[in-house]
């Protein structure tokens, strides 16, 4: 099978460590690169996603896979590879766009692989989330906590959906009835792994939510976050509780949420509660988030152009085998994962 593979973003923070990783694992691919400018290489293509007619050089160069790490809000890439019979990786989506593009994908007709992977870091909670029970089945609860540093070297993708929603309401679920909550409210206590110890943790909406309570049915599913700053932590859930997200302008906004370092840590934790007991799942990110974000859609990327996969819409955890994401992600020298 060919492997010629387009990032659409390729030019962002995420999609050039797509492509460094994916490039250094794997030589034999072709690693094509869309962005809005033209580039240097005949393997730099101009491609905007608000333009579909920019999108014909990727038949012309005959793509067998589309990774996309910039947001599409119409979907006018889903589109182009659904009816061109080409395969899709998706790692942006936001939960609203996310619902709203599966949705649409289901009534069509698929020849290709469309897979979803807007779950936190890449998609992969689903994942190592199988890897704990034989039977996703038996899960009754999952607890998701993040810890985030405003110190991480970070895209304006997740700032800019910060923004944008932090005043929305959002849904959590309990006994598979959900439970509309915002961000930064509702405290919760917990210790976090690798040094960082007891922190309060907030409510903050990811995909996880959705997909785990809506395609995995997991009766009940939560996630928090906490930043590394306690200060940044605890004002941000001073401006929820006193409305000031709502009284701001977006720009305003985009100002609170869009600070970058020059690296940190990335951190999350997951809690797996059974009928016969529970079990956490803690992983570490010593290069931080882009770099984490980018191994899961380059690890996502391997199996869907090593394993005969059907045609269909797929979460990405759905792509790979009992262990085999928790193998990879533990053999890669910059993540660190513990279980209890």
């Amino acid at each position: 099978m060919q492997s010629n593979i387009l990032i659409i973003g390729g030019n962002g923070m995420v999609g050039k460590t797509i492509s460094r990783i994916l490039t250094s694992r794997n030589p034999d691919y072709s690693i094509f690169i869309g962005s809005r400018k033209a580039g240097k290489t005949e393997n730099d293509l101009v491609i905007d996603v608000n333009q579909p007619h920019t999108f014909q050089s990727i038949t012309d160069k005959k793509i067998n896979l589309i990774v996309l790490s910039v947001n599409d809000k119409e979907d006018h890439v889903l589109r182009f590879a659904i009816e061109n019979h080409i395969d899709y990786l998706d790692i942006t989506k936001p939960t609203p766009d996310l619902m709203k593009a599966y949705e649409w994908a289901k009534k069509q007709s698929v020849n290709s692989r469309i897979v979803f992977s807007s779950g936190w870091m890449g998609g992969i909670v689903g994942g190592l989330a199988a890897s704990s029970t034989p039977h996703m089945k038996d899960i009754e609860e999952i607890k998701l906590f993040v810890y985030y540093s405003v110190k991480d070297l970070a895209g304006e993708s997740s700032a800019h959906f910060m923004a944008e929603n932090v005043a929305k309401p959002f849904s959590m679920y309990k006994n598979n009835s959900p439970l509309q909550v915002r961000h930064f409210l509702d405290a919760e206590y917990f210790n976090y792994s690798f040094g960082i110890g007891k922190r309060t943790a907030y409510n903050f909406d990811v995909p996880d939510l959705y997909i785990l309570n809506k395609i995995e049915k997991i009766p009940t599913v939560s996630v928090k976050m906490t930043y590394n700053s306690k200060l940044i932590t605890w004002l941000l859930g001073a401006f929820q509780r006193w409305k000031i997200f709502t009284i701001l302008s977006l720009k305003e906004r985009r100002m609170i949420f869009g600070s970058s370092g020059s690296g940190d840590q990335s951190v999350f934790e997951i809690v797996i509660q059974t009928k016969v007991g529970s079990r956490k799942i803690s992983l570490q990110s010593t290069k931080g988030q882009a770099e984490l974000t980018a191994l899961s859609a380059v690890l996502h990327t391997e199996e869907l152009m090593k394993r005969h996969l059907e045609n269909a819409i797929y979460f990405s955890h759905q792509l790979h085998r009992s262990d085999s994401l928790f193998a990879a992600l533990n053999e890669y020298e910059t993540i660190n994962i513990k279980i209890k």
